[in-house]
């Protein structure tokens, strides 16, 4: 728990624009009580600082952290996802509790270096050599609360190795083998959670990994709890070409037609989906999460941005696979991803012709509604996870007000971040 705070800094974003003068008072439990002018004696003030509302990474495999710089030579040819992911496996089979630790604090010590204040991660490497017991998911959790980081342990279901196969290699590190396994894991970590930092989620991991009627099953029991749900989506054609000859549907077919999908369910990915299905789902309330830079590491290709855009699709954010742990440039790709591809500027801007605002939605607001939190903005009840920009870095030479933020998501990256607040605490992201 933290002391009552009074912060300002010389800018904050208040939700439109950056203003001057604004004030934000925090309680000792780290939640924003109010926002604004007002004459109570500041405790915090942050001279040449911007302040943002901390960044909401939707999607993180943590243990991939151990992954920078392998897989990335391709003596046989063209590399693909499916030859990243036998890399992938190697070092599965090699983690044990040292490692995964290891890999995990570090990867959330970058996060929050790069102005990510909470993680959703969709965590399957659930076990050690003994491929059973669920070792590593408490694991998890501790490095979370060692390194600072906001937490929403996306507790993933791993059943067959692609559909109607068996787990191999390192799958069965991920394996879940029944329902009632899988639930009872989740009361466990219900147990020992820090309710003000941490909190569960509920994942299939994809349509390869979890059977339709499982799925069906897993969903709407998540539903009963009040549990956000995630799964990867149609990241690549070959799991649409095999679930079109296992079940006769798309995924996202399935998604649509045999689930109750609201608010609560984020499809990651989303790279191949046919539009119709995309304008279903988009229609239901789903979240699309994307994750520009593994995405682009791994060559999955780009999900049609233009049609969520125009369909009022709520967009988040991740991070995914960790090789490289810069939320800006996350934000940058994606839209220059676009740029790219359609040939043509702005695909993310608002009706108003604004770029920064929309992917800072993306990267704050709508990773909230991912994960089931009050949080990615600077308001009222809101939790005080904050991102402080330093206004006297090079790269911001010569800013102004009106046009800071695009500034700052376009033209920088870590290094403009300064300090960040999960929860009423601050910590400096350099030194």
């Amino acid at each position: 728990m933290s002391l009552e705070q009074i912060i300002e800094a010389d800018l904050t974003w208040t939700g439109e624009a950056f203003e001057p003068g604004v004030r934000i008072k925090v309680n000792e439990k780290g939640v924003i009580t109010e926002v604004g002018v007002f004459e109570d004696a500041v405790t915090t003030r942050l001279a040449g600082r911007a302040l943002l509302p901390g960044f909401v990474n939707a999607h993180s495999h943590a243990f991939q952290r151990g992954l920078r710089g392998l897989g990335e030579s391709f003596p046989k040819g063209v590399g693909s996802f499916w030859t990243w992911r036998e890399a992938m496996y190697d070092l599965v089979e090699r983690l044990d509790e040292k490692l995964i630790y290891e890999l995990s604090t570090q990867a959330f010590r970058e996060m929050l270096a790069s102005g990510i204040t909470t993680v959703g991660e969709f965590h399957y490497a659930h076990h050690d050599a003994s491929e059973s017991g669920f070792a590593f998911d408490e694991i998890i959790l501790k490095a979370a609360a060692e390194v600072g980081i906001r937490i929403v342990l996306l507790e993933a279901y791993y059943e067959t190795g692609g559909i109607g196969k068996p787990l191999e290699r390192g799958q069965k590190r991920f394996a879940t083998r029944s329902l009632d396994e899988y639930w009872a894991q989740m009361d466990r970590l219900e147990a020992m959670i820090d309710t003000s930092m941490q909190s569960l989620g509920v994942v299939a991991h994809s349509i390869r990994a979890v059977p339709r009627d499982t799925l069906i099953a897993l969903h709407e029991e998540s539903r009963k709890r009040g549990l956000v749900f995630h799964m990867h989506v149609e990241e690549q054609p070959r799991e649409i070409e095999d679930c079109l000859d296992a079940y006769h549907q798309t995924p996202m077919a399935i998604i649509n037609e045999s689930l109750s999908v609201d608010p609560r369910f984020t499809s990651v990915h989303c790279t191949h989906t046919a539009e119709s299905d995309l304008k279903e789902y988009i229609e239901q309330g789903g979240n699309v999460c994307l994750c520009p830079l593994t995405e682009a590491n791994l060559g999955d290709g780009l999900a049609n941005v233009p049609l969520l855009m125009r369909e009022g699709g709520h967009i988040c954010i991740g991070t995914d696979s960790n090789s490289r742990l810069c939320f800006l440039e996350e934000m940058r790709l994606l839209e220059y991803g676009q740029r790219l591809r359609h040939q043509e500027r702005g695909v993310c801007a608002a009706d108003d012709g604004k770029l920064g605002a929309p992917l800072l939605t993306m990267a704050t607001m709508n990773g909230a509604r991912s994960l089931g939190l009050k949080a990615g903005r600077i308001a009222k009840d809101n939790v005080a996870d904050l991102v402080s920009i330093d206004l006297e870095v090079p790269c911001l030479q010569r800013w102004e007000a009106s046009t800071l933020l695009e500034g700052i998501i376009l033209g920088c990256g870590n290094d403009v971040i300064s300090e960040v607040c999960v929860g009423g605490t601050w910590h400096r992201t350099r030194v």
